[in-house]
């Protein structure tokens, strides 16, 4: 490439605008001419365009009062007139970007974040101030947000947790630990991270560039310390000064390896042993590091040693039994090693370790042994009570060997079917066993000494009862057997089976046959345990005979023989040409006028309906015609209808006497009222001084006279009641209309201070109305 290009294409680069700035572009100028450079040795070619636009570029954050200068938007069409007008449409254009029409300054308005938005994507129009009139095509430009360094790194997490195994070599990585910077990767230092270790050392150190944690220290064992704090802190800038910076914490455990043997604590164990007894080895690693196993060496008939995977102790177990009488001493040579093994650390290292252990055997008081156990005695059922079933035998395995008694543990025996023989353990029936009930009986012995009852063995005795043939066969189910009226001779009508609940030694075989020489049916052995009845002969008739009852004899070939005789119930029904049964009901006889039993119940039966619909719509037309007792208003009679509440005046004769109401010098204080119940069920009465009521009396005559003559009135009992007043009453009335003063003359103030009762009253009477009719007060 010749100096004039590479000249040429710093030219292009200087061209392009800054913030702030705006290059017009001329199309008439050449600037390859400016070089020298000939028409043939153009290698860029730029397109005739209209106006100059570019990326701009805006610092974030920005602090200043003003707006933040963008840049200058600029056409070759703007001659400076004002006829141009610049429009800008996009990202943000009219809120977070201005641009003035006349000039094509662009400003930002507002505090810009890189870490929001990097980039704004806006297009610019050229109009015509008058015409609106695009003088330039819709053309697009960026700006793009430059970043400053105003985010610290970021852990994901304050404390990161991670494990090396112990005796790890230096430079072994333990884990890695990045942290994040929001600023921009692309652009300077901000987001450029360095890590370092500020506490953790001289154990561990972390890589600066990608923040891999490693071992720094050998030999460092878990016995000695398990867990290790470490800080690490990440700062941009790439470390230099005046970086942002973030730490956190790493929780790092060692891991254990097995680097160290099993030891025994003392050379020599003493066991006074009766049943077990466990040594233990001491081993500082942990889990499967830490997991032994023991061995007697060179075995022994008499120990065994296992371990328990729990604890890591070793068990001496015995492997047959001791006797006290016989060797109280015994000593053997334990071998304690790990089950895993790591190969780094086994150089120069016994991972193995020994002790000698001593067994004294304890004498110990043991209960007493059976001879057997379980035992398993067979009985043949039906044995008779007391019959013997076994002997079962136990012995004190100590020296002294002392007696025992046998009894018979009552809950596994709740039938109380057997008893044994406290001195020489004999078991006999206390019943009669039978097989058909229960082939087996499980029971309880227990042998207990005499001089220590708490020494006590239990044994398990089984008593399988053996089969007598004691049951005679029987129909294996309950047949439903019929017969068709139309038959032949030789037809199959059942097949039958039988079942024995005995259970001989060569199986079951049964005969069946028929009692007696039977005219109708005939049976047919067929020698597998079952047999077919068929007819002997035909033409069946239910008037004749509906139902038949064939005796079966079933027999059993075991000894003694068993037999038993079973009936088979056969029906005779109608049947289909197919032999399929459709009713096995017996005929009804016909009577002499030829009506049926059944016919005759259907006739009757309709007659008691019909005569109780006749019942019931006479019923219900009487209902209808009988008139009420209350024809119109103007009638005399009344129905009584009683109110729970204060009596009315004279006309309410069921709360008050109408005599005294007439008479209120004869009030007795005495007299019940006769609208409550009465406290006493025969008050004293007393003659009343009333004088001869005779209109009271003439009155009540002459309704009572009318009320009979009345051939309209019901035939059953009523009562009649008649609002009379009578000549007069020392209360007067209190209607209006006999009153002397006119609605001028008085006053009804007063009724308003009668109580809400009266407040309807008031205000009738106070507002003056009139409306003519005799009111009462009651």
């Amino acid at each position: 490439m010749t100096t004039n290009k590479l000249l040429f294409l710093l030219l292009l680069l200087l061209c392009i605008p800054f913030p702030g700035e705006s290059l017009p572009l001329n199309p008439g100028n050449n600037i390859g001419n400016l070089f020298g450079i000939s028409d043939n040795e153009k290698i860029l070619h730029r397109s005739k365009r209209g106006w100059m636009w570019n990326q701009f570029f805006l610092l974030e954050e920005y602090g200043g009062n003003d707006h933040q200068y963008v840049g200058k938007l600029h056409s070759n069409m703007d001659k400076g007139d004002g006829n141009v007008r610049y429009e800008l449409t996009g990202d943000g254009a009219g809120t977070l970007f201005l641009i003035d029409e006349k000039s094509g300054d662009i400003h930002a308005t507002k505090r810009l974040d890189r870490e929001e938005k990097a980039m704004y994507i806006l297009h610019a129009k050229v109009l015509d101030r008058t015409t609106l009139a695009e003088l330039e095509p819709d053309t697009e430009f960026n700006i793009k947000i430059h970043d400053i360094n105003d985010n610290e790194p970021r852990f994901a997490k304050d404390v990161f947790f991670a494990s090396v195994p112990e005796m790890s070599e230096v430079g072994t990585s333990v884990v890695t630990i990045t942290a994040t910077d929001a600023d921009d990767q692309t652009y300077g230092n901000s987001a450029k991270l360095v890590y370092s270790i500020l506490q953790g050392q001289p154990y561990f150190s972390v890589d600066s560039e990608n923040g891999t944690i490693k071992t720094a220290l050998p030999g460092m064992d878990r016995e000695v310390k398990e867990q290790y704090q470490v800080v690490i802190q990440a700062k941009d800038m790439a470390g230099q000064m005046g970086g942002l910076s973030g730490t956190t914490t790493v929780s790092i455990t060692l891991t254990d390896v097995n680097d160290s043997p099993p030891r025994f604590a003392n050379r020599k164990y003493q066991l006074g042993l009766g049943a077990i007894g466990r040594i233990k080895a001491d081993d500082p690693d942990i889990g499967r590091n830490a997991e032994m196993e023991y061995t007697i060496v060179g075995g022994h008939d008499t120990f065994n040693i296992i371990t328990d995977q729990t604890t890591q102790e070793g068990v001496v177990i015995i492997k047959k039994r001791l006797d006290y009488e016989t060797k109280r001493d015994y000593e053997f040579r334990v071998e304690v090693q790990n089950t895993y093994l790591d190969a780094r650390f086994i150089h120069g290292l016994q991972f193995k370790d020994y002790a000698t252990v001593k067994v004294t055997v304890e004498d110990v008081d043991e209960p007493p042994v059976f001879g057997r156990n379980p035992y398993i005695i067979e009985v043949h059922e039906d044995t008779a009570a007391g019959s013997f079933v076994g002997v079962v035998s136990a012995r004190d395995p100590d020296a002294g060997n002392k007696p025992v008694k046998y009894s018979i543990d009552r809950h596994t025996d709740l039938e109380r079917l057997f008893n044994v023989d406290s001195v020489n353990g004999t078991i006999t029936t206390l019943k009669a066993l039978d097989r058909e009930m229960s082939k087996w009986h499980n029971i309880s012995v227990v042998a207990t000494e005499i001089n220590n009852p708490r020494q006590t063995t239990r044994v398990p005795v089984f008593i399988k009862v053996l089969d007598v043939n004691d049951n005679a066969p029987e129909f294996a189910m309950s047949y439903d057997t019929f017969v068709c009226e139309r038959v032949k001779a030789g037809q199959l009508i059942q097949t039958i089976s039988a079942v024995d609940t005995d259970e001989p030694l060569v199986g079951h075989k049964f005969v069946f046959s028929i009692s007696s020489t039977n005219p109708n049916f005939t049976i047919d052995d067929k020698e597998d345990n079952t047999a077919n009845i068929l007819t002997r002969r035909g033409g069946f008739s239910r008037r004749e005979m509906s139902v038949y009852f064939l005796p079966i004899v079933i027999s059993d070939n075991d000894y003694p023989i068993q037999s038993s005789t079973s009936t088979l119930v056969i029906r005779v029904c109608a049947c289909d040409s197919r032999g399929n049964m459709q009713s096995c009901s017996p005929e009804v006889l016909p009577f002499s006028d030829g009506l049926t039993t059944g016919a005759l119940v259907a006739i009757l039966l309709c007659v008691c309906i019909l005569l109780m619909i006749v019942v019931l719509f006479a019923a219900l037309r009487r209902q209808r015609k009988k008139e009420p007792l209350i024809i119109s208003k103007e009638d005399v009679r009344d129905n009584v209808v009683s109110y729970n509440d204060e009596g009315g005046g004279e006309e309410d004769t069921q709360a008050f006497d109408i005599g005294t109401l007439r008479n209120p010098e004869v009030m007795d204080a005495n007299k019940l009222r006769r609208d409550i119940i009465p406290e006493m069920l025969f008050p004293f009465r007393r003659t009343s001084p009333i004088k001869d009521n005779t209109d009271v009396r003439d009155f009540i005559n002459g309704r009572l006279h009318e009320n009979d003559s009345d051939p309209t009135a019901p035939p059953y009992d009523s009562l009649a009641t008649y609002a009379y007043e009578g000549s007069g009453s020392l209360a007067e009335s209190l209607s209006s209309l006999e009153s002397a003063a006119t609605e001028g003359d008085q006053d009804y103030d007063y009724l308003s201070n009668w109580g809400p009762q009266f407040k309807k009253l008031a205000e009738m009477y106070i507002a003056g109305e009139w409306f003519g009719v005799d009111s009462k007060i009651t």
